[in-house]
């Protein structure tokens, strides 16, 4: 059974397993020192991951570092904003039963922070720095966002692998999505062309929403599909071009991860 985490009890758990994990493989030891045992808090060790991750011979680890830790102090929302996302992967994903995995180990939650970096730069002003980020990020974990999409909180990435996500998109809390996900345009235009995704939605692997569409909340997208139009609340659509097949058979998809279709989906 997992563990029930309020925010000051996330941190503590992290360095209880990190701990842990040194004793149960040694070799480690240096990695988990540096990612987390090391520091004073998550935002901090979040903070050293990002600039770890991201650096090359264009960008330091220095400036990297300095960038996020005045992000993570300007803006602290940023802080819990990683802590529901760091839930989210814990609570859905069934691989994870420790906290350290996320931070360690996984790119979606990695690449979900980034993203973050860039969007409070992109925020800021400095829209160069923020494409920096972009690119790296791109580079890195294979999950290309756009600094300027809005992202809620409480978001799992599953894999991450291929993830595309657009300019004007929106993307709600509570949101699972898996891997070659694209939020996209439909061609050339400007303006306002990407999908606005609801709240508590999930999104299977594959699953391409393209257009200025909306996706209702708590819908589900069935892996492989094309969304070209509007798919109301609480209901299931699937197929190339998709359509609606049924009710999403749940009250919150994106945390049961129910990817079944049909009868056979829920008892």
């Amino acid at each position: 059974m997992k563990l029930s985490l309020d925010r000051d009890a996330i941190w503590s758990q992290l360095r209880d397993e990190a701990r842990a994990a040194v004793a149960g493989e040694p070799l480690l030891g240096a990695l988990i020192h540096a990612g987390l045992m090391h520091h004073q808090s998550l935002e901090a060790a979040l903070a050293y991951r990002f600039s770890l991750k991201l650096a090359s011979g264009e960008m330091s680890e220095q400036i990297l570092r300095e960038i996020a830790d005045q992000a993570y102090a300007d803006m602290p929302a940023l802080g819990d904003a990683a802590r529901a996302d760091l839930m989210a992967v814990y609570d859905r994903d069934p691989a994870t039963n420790r906290l350290i995995q996320p931070v360690l180990f996984y790119k979606g939650f990695q690449a979900l922070q980034a993203y973050r970096m860039g969007h409070w730069l992109w925020r800021q002003g400095r829209r160069d720095m923020a494409y920096y980020v972009q690119m790296r990020c791109s580079e890195c974990f294979g999950v290309d966002i756009h600094p300027a999409a809005r992202i809620g909180t409480g978001v799992m990435i599953d894999h991450a692998h291929s993830i595309v996500i657009g300019e004007t998109a929106t993307v709600g809390n509570d949101v699972s999505m898996l891997h070659s996900v694209t939020l996209g345009g439909t061609g050339k235009e400007d303006g306002d062309r990407h999908p606005k995704i609801g709240d508590g939605v999930l999104i299977g692997a594959g699953a391409k929403v393209l257009g200025n569409i909306r996706v209702g909340d708590n819908s589900r997208i069935a892996a492989g599909s094309v969304v070209l139009h509007e798919v109301p609340r609480c209901k299931t659509v699937a197929g190339v071009p998709a359509r609606v097949i049924g009710d999403a058979g749940c009250p919150e998809p994106s945390h049961s991860m129910n990817h079944l279709l049909g009868a056979e989906s829920y008892p």
